[in-house]
């Protein structure tokens, strides 16, 4: 019997994970199926061990942001644009490369609260069902959304 309750305690969560796979997949549509959804499920979030930093770690360690944007009296999101893992500092001399990635840093009374981040020519996977022409609609159905990772290298975590 004790055996019975252990195997049903450790399968359950691996049931739940499961039955929300078949759930969102069956939301999708086109080309979207249980790999997908698995996929997205278990995504690793890149921001997460930021959260909680300090507005000025923050700045020390990645730079000076492209653009701030303040709304209200405590909250504001600074933007990055970047190529790699994540921002860096800047050497003084101009970025040359074209950066690649955005990510947004919202600090709610100075303190890393969310980290957004995408490609810059990030599309929607279903971009392709808006194609006339059937030939580039299949390529584009079958291409990887471009995506980017997002890291602060420069900013030592314990």
């Amino acid at each position: 019997m004790d055996l019975r309750r252990n195997l049903h305690t450790r399968l359950a969560p691996l049931a739940a994970l499961t039955v929300a796979a078949a759930l969102v997949s069956s939301c999708g549509g086109g080309g979207s199926g249980p790999e997908d959804a698995i996929r997205q499920l278990s995504q690793v979030d890149y921001g997460k061990p930021y959260i909680g930093m300090r507005k000025d770690e923050v700045l020390r360690c990645a730079g000076q942001p492209r653009s701030r944007i303040p709304a209200g009296k405590t909250t504001e999101t600074l933007v990055y644009h970047y190529t790699g893992g994540g921002p860096v500092p800047s050497s003084g001399e101009g970025n040359k490369q074209k950066a690649t990635c955005t990510a947004s840093l919202t600090f709610e009374k100075d303190t890393l609260v969310r980290v957004s981040y995408a490609h810059m020519d990030v599309r929607s996977p279903y971009d392709w069902q808006s194609e006339d022409d059937p030939k580039k609609a299949e390529e584009m159905r079958r291409s990887e959304v471009p995506s980017c990772v997002f890291s602060l290298p420069r900013c030592p975590r314990t």
